[in-house]
């Protein structure tokens, strides 16, 4: 019996390669954070670090909102290297306001992440981390 292959999705290996070679530049990055940080950080916490490392903003206690108002500008801050954001200024507060260029591409939960992660490793490779 044969396997029904119209079923199948193109490129698998191709994709197989691609998230496997993502997974271990990640893992890479996250090695050099635990070295300077002492502390493995999941997806969200790399943003909130490139949100700090963008505003220069660091008080003691950071809240809800600023923790993710943090997060957004490095969301707009990577994904701006592929032409989606663009900086249009600070605001009164010294916060960076960005405007979005064109539409996210359409995908599932683990999609989004890796996209996300490998706009991360570009930015975190363009500041020679």
């Amino acid at each position: 019996m044969q396997a029904d292959e119209s079923n199948l999705e193109p490129f698998t290996f191709a994709t197989m390669f691609i998230e496997d070679d993502l997974q271990q530049r990640w893992w890479s990055l996250e090695a050099k954070l635990v070295e300077r940080f002492g502390k493995k950080p999941d997806l969200e916490a790399v943003l909130f670090l490139i949100g700090m490392q963008e505003t220069g903003f660091v008080v003691a206690k950071i809240s809800k909102e600023q923790k993710q108002d943090l997060m957004h500008i490095a969301v707009c801050t990577v994904l701006g290297q592929s032409g989606y954001y663009v900086k249009e200024g600070n605001d009164e507060d010294g916060w960076p306001h960005f405007k979005q260029l064109k539409e996210l591409p359409v995908q599932d939960q683990r999609e989004q992440e890796n996209f996300l992660k490998d706009h991360v490793l570009l930015y975190f490779g363009q500041m020679g981390f």
